[in-house]
């Protein structure tokens, strides 16, 4: 008997809305109740608070929600200081007091990590500072309209591709917000804005950055109105098309100098957003990897030397080691230019065989580690092999955190200490250091 196809009945979702119980939040920074013993993930929502939701999906083993009224308050709830923050997909925990945000932070290292790679020890001190204008960095979204003729200026909406208009940004550094209402005057002035692509604006050491990234040549006009901008500003002006690199079209290159080391980097270049969080956090990194003169030290995913050149002033050698060619000369170049002499950077893909790599064949005293979100899962199978006593793990993401350290455990290591950096005011991205020590 033949049969026929019939597809599955797509299940409806209750809209009603349904009065719930907050019971915790979630490492993403979401409110978690529960329906029938099925848990709801709702944006914006904190534990204790009754609410008022609408669902949005319904999933066999989790459902999502709308936030449709909070009928009972938490005490930490608080008024959000940005106008943009009910749209704009920045800064999500702003109806948290800071306070509440940092020791919830915590609570979510201390649980990922006990959940999925049962550590439990007591947690170092947050290792923060101030929690607005400390964005040295921003990259705004920039669509011209041709119809309102008007040009949409700021950041990607939550959960779309929409583009929120922004005049202020609370968390920005100050020079860099300044520039805002100047630039949006400044690009609908132009003869074909439409041509534009993304902005990134950076507050070095030695000055303010813009990297202009176009989606088409621009006409001689336009670039010389940019350029006259950049000029009577004294701001340094990149502009990149969409293959190629940066071209610097007036000023210098940035530096900064968290530690006081001059660190020169590229405008496309990853350095870390908060100069404030990121100097105390080169420091802890230093203390607990108690160096000595006679060290040798691996540095993975160095970049352009971040954490490697302070530790090769007090090390006997140092070796770092980053993905991107580009950033391993820049780390070469920044050793020469603060005459340190002890420091050897190599390109690698730290996810593939180390096999026949001359510099993983020798042996370190030290190690630190500062992966991306995806972590470490590629080359922290070989720790052990470098025979380090000490390593110092800095992570973005501590669900890839906890998994790389259930490796270290395997290989002989313990937790010592783990502690929470507020690298991120406002927002539920969450920065943390473990030091591990070989048994």
């Amino acid at each position: 008997m033949a049969r026929f196809f019939q597809p599955k009945k797509q299940s409806t979702i209750n809209k009603k809305h349904q009065l719930v119980q907050v019971a915790r939040m979630d490492h993403h920074g979401e409110g978690i109740a529960y329906l029938e013993g099925k848990p709801v993930f709702i944006e914006g929502a904190l534990p204790t608070e009754q609410v008022l939701i609408q669902l949005t999906e319904n999933k066999s083993k989790y459902a999502r929600a709308k936030l449709i009224q909070v009928k009972q308050e938490s005490a930490e709830r608080t008024k959000p200081f940005c106008p943009h923050y009910h749209r704009c997909g920045g800064c999500n925990l702003q109806h948290l007091s800071h306070r509440e945000q940092v020791r919830y932070k915590q609570e979510s290292l201390s649980q990922l990590l006990n959940k999925f790679a049962g550590l439990s020890v007591p947690l170092s001190p947050v290792v923060s500072d101030v929690d607005l204008g400390y964005r040295r960095r921003a990259r705004f979204s920039l669509k011209w309209d041709s119809q309102s003729k008007r040009l949409a200026f700021g950041f990607r909406q939550k959960n779309s591709n929409h583009i929120v208009d922004i005049e202020h940004c609370a968390v920005l550094a100050p020079t860099l917000e300044s520039l805002i209402p100047q630039l949006r005057a400044l690009f609908e002035s132009m003869s074909q804005p439409e041509k534009l692509g993304h902005l990134e604006l950076i507050a070095a050491d030695n000055g303010t950055v813009m990297l202009l990234r176009t989606i088409g040549p621009l006409t001689d006009s336009d670039q010389a109105d940019i350029v006259t901008f950049a000029q009577q500003r004294h701001v340094s002006l990149y502009m990149m098309a969409e293959a190629g690199n940066p071209r610097l079209l007036n000023g210098h290159e940035p530096v900064y100098r968290d530690t006081g080391i001059e660190i020169s980097f590229q405008p496309h270049h990853f350095i870390q957003i908060n100069r404030h969080i990121n100097q105390k956090m080169v420091h802890q990194a230093l203390a607990w990897l108690a160096l000595s003169e006679e060290d040798r030290v691996l540095d993975l995913f160095c970049g352009v030397g971040n954490f490697s050149l302070p530790i090769a002033q007090q090390v006997k050698s140092l070796v770092g080691v980053e993905g991107i060619e580009e950033m391993v000369v820049q780390a070469r170049n920044n050793a020469a230019l603060n005459q340190i002499v002890n420091a050897a950077f190599y390109q690698a893909n730290l996810e593939k065989t180390l096999i026949d790599v001359e510099w993983a064949q020798a042996k370190f005293d030290k190690v630190l580690l500062d992966p991306a979100r995806a972590g470490a899962k590629g080359v922290i199978e070989l720790l052990s092999d470098f025979g380090a006593q000490r390593v110092v793990y800095v992570s973005c993401d501590p669900a890839t955190l906890a998994r790389d350290s259930q490796q270290l455990l395997q290989q002989g290591y313990q937790l010592e200490k783990v502690g929470m950096l507020d690298m991120f005011p406002h927002t539920s991205h969450l920065e943390s250091m473990a030091l591990f020590i070989k048994m």
